[in-house]
């Protein structure tokens, strides 16, 4: 029978990856501590790696101000055309005497 797929916690694979990134054990100690696969443990020491940068690079900030934007601009555009379609509604149903 085969064995389920274990899951890890955000944290558990951080807290590997930093173990790995401090370069004091080798992969494979660090593996067999955390009773996972050295692959798993160098892919997520690339990981880290290459998303270490994300909080410190430019735009950051404005990637969120951007998503503001432009959610504010497609409500606004649906509220404008929302409200097209009721006033149109309203004069129909004023000259069908509804």
């Amino acid at each position: 029978m085969k064995a389920k797929r274990r899951r890890h916690e955000p944290e558990f694979k951080a807290r590997v990856a930093l173990e790995a990134l401090k370069g004091i054990r080798t992969i494979q100690e660090i593996a067999r501590d955390f009773d996972i696969h050295p692959v798993q443990v160098s892919d997520w020491k690339k990981a880290m790696t290459e998303g270490a940068t994300g909080p410190f690079g430019p735009g950051r900030e404005k990637t969120g101000a951007e998503d503001f934007e432009r959610q504010r601009d497609a409500l606004h555009a649906k509220i404008g055309q929302l409200t097209v379609e009721v006033d149109f509604l309203r004069k129909k149903s004023k000259q069908l005497g509804l």
